[in-house]
């Protein structure tokens, strides 16, 4: 039987990549995400992929989501709970419409998906599921100029133990992907450079997004008496090892 998946924020990047390689292994994939014609070019008009426009943000988009796949496939075995957005600002210069606006999508939206997630593996038969958080490496240091990212990011790290921790009573396994610039459409900006806690400007090193698929695949593939609770992926040379 084939298995069933959520990713959310798979338009782009990181979560196109995972949906994808999701695909090639024979699950079937809810697409979610805010632009409907990105989900589309992410699935590429593969059978077993649906687009679901949502917003993370938004409690009903996401009930109406997971509605969906109650509705097309009766069950979930895999959340990645991906979709996240980044606002620049240090604590004197943030304006709290973005700190709120970076909040409501980075923790609050991975909180409302997962609710709905386990909501839908509690009641399934076989009960359970997995849940793959994506933190970043913001969730360990942060970098300049970056509060309300870096605060979310530190969050969604006690928003993954509490799943975890919740989760045992209906079999709900939950780990957290720390990424380190992963080569994506949001990283290409690091080779022109980017700002480091000593003031310089750099440019630093990618790595290929592959390779978070290929992590997160193994993640997923793990029978639930198994979990990888945190698992942090960085390119090799990347300032965060030495960071400050």
């Amino acid at each position: 039987m084939a298995k069933i998946a959520v990713v959310t924020g798979a338009g782009s990047g990181i979560g196109r990549a995972v949906a994808r390689a999701l695909l090639d292994d024979g699950y079937h994939v809810a697409l979610a995400g805010r632009r409907e014609n990105a989900l589309a070019e992410t699935a590429g008009g593969h059978e077993n992929a649906i687009a679901v426009p949502t917003d993370v943000s938004d409690e009903e988009s996401v009930g109406t989501l997971f509605a969906t796949v109650r509705e097309r496939w009766g069950r979930l075995d895999l959340l990645f709970n991906n979709a996240g957005i980044s606002a620049g600002g240090t604590v004197a210069d943030l304006s709290a419409e973005d700190w709120k606006r970076t909040v409501d999508v980075n923790l609050t939206g991975m909180f409302l998906c997962a609710q709905q997630a386990v909501r839908l593996m509690q009641d399934q038969d076989p009960r359970g599921g997995r849940i793959v958080n994506n933190g970043s490496i913001s969730a360990h240091v942060p970098r300049p100029a970056s509060v309300a990212y870096t605060a979310t990011k530190h969050a969604v790290t006690g928003l993954t133990r509490s799943i975890s921790l919740d989760g045992r009573a209906w079999n709900v396994a939950c780990g957290q992907i720390d990424i380190g610039n992963a080569a994506t459409e949001m990283t290409e900006r690091m080779a022109a450079g980017i700002p480091q806690a000593d003031g310089r400007i750099l440019a630093e090193p990618t790595f290929d997004v592959r390779h978070v698929a290929d992590a997160v695949r193994y993640m997923a593939a793990l029978p639930l008496d198994a979990n990888v609770q945190f698992l942090t992926i960085t390119a090799t040379t990347m300032p965060f090892i030495g960071r400050g």
